[in-house]
């Protein structure tokens, strides 16, 4: 039998469903999509600093963790409402593409060539990290990349390049995983890699790794947060982005990224330290 609905409870439905959903707080606004390094989540530096800055703000920040190159397309996509990598050409190009702006210095470490404890490669008596790495492809060596556009790896194909070597040496080997698994696979098969300094620091436990090459300007490891250019992507959370890059270089922020430590060491110093 053909039922028939009672058009006043029909329209009470409706009002009662319209009223909930109007209701119902608008969360847009009040989440920030950040896309960063892996090195950034791997230390536990966000899980320190990120519910500081929630609780004095307000908002949400959604963490997407991945190498510098794709955490930039996120940015060029508009996928994100701000950045913060680790590769400084790379950077100055997505805010000369129009993708970024206001580009700020946060903080620093370095990165440090890994290999063996007993250097089968001879590393460890170079005067520059390009002689370094000329030594370990000669030797046979294995070398671990991580293969995967990150801020370490664009870094670890610019001392190939001035090293004057071609990646089609016998030990090579291009993995596409972050800094944490790389690390690991490295340990394993006791080969060298080129890491930043805090993630090693963070898994040096797991690893029977040394510290085979450091120092110099070209091992040097500057961080930046970057916000998604409105005139792009108006539809972002402009507002929320600007508070946090605004957070991360005021006082408090600089502070709790120097006083940041795994096992008793400083693994970041803050670009406005005093």
């Amino acid at each position: 039998m053909l039922q028939i609905q009672n058009p006043i409870k029909s329209f009470v439905g409706l009002v009662v469903a319209a009223c909930v959903f109007t209701t119902l707080p608008a969360q847009s606004t009040e989440v920030i999509k950040l896309a960063t390094t892996t090195s950034t989540e791997n230390t536990g530096l966000l899980k320190e600093l990120l519910p500081k800055f929630e609780a004095a703000s307000g908002y949400k920040v959604q963490v997407i963790a991945t190498g510098t190159g794709k955490a930039l397309k996120l940015g060029e996509q508009g996928d994100v409402d701000v950045v913060m990598t680790h590769a400084p050409a790379a950077e100055a190009k997505f805010v000369a593409d129009g993708f970024g702006v206001e580009p700020r210095g946060i903080m620093e470490n370095d990165f440090v060539l890994l290999g063996p404890k007993n250097d089968p490669a001879k590393a460890r008596d170079s005067k520059t990290a390009e002689e370094a790495f000329a030594k370990i492809a000669k030797s046979g060596a294995a070398f671990i990349s991580r293969g995967d556009n990150s801020g370490t790896h664009i870094k670890e194909l610019e001392i190939w390049k001035a090293a004057g070597v071609t990646l089609d040496f016998k030990g090579y080997t291009s993995v596409g995983q972050g800094m944490g698994k790389t690390l690991l696979m490295t340990n394993e098969l006791q080969g060298y890699t080129l890491s930043d300094r805090g993630t090693f620091v963070a898994y040096k436990t797991k690893l029977d790794l040394s510290v085979d090459f450091e120092g110099g300007k070209s091992l040097a490891n500057p961080y930046q947060v970057i916000q998604i250019n409105p005139a792009k992507y108006p539809d972002l959370n402009h507002k929320g982005a600007k508070a946090f890059s605004d957070w991360l270089i005021s006082k408090e922020g600089q502070q709790m990224i120097n006083s940041f430590k795994v096992e008793g060491e400083q693994l970041f110093k803050a670009t406005y330290s005093e």
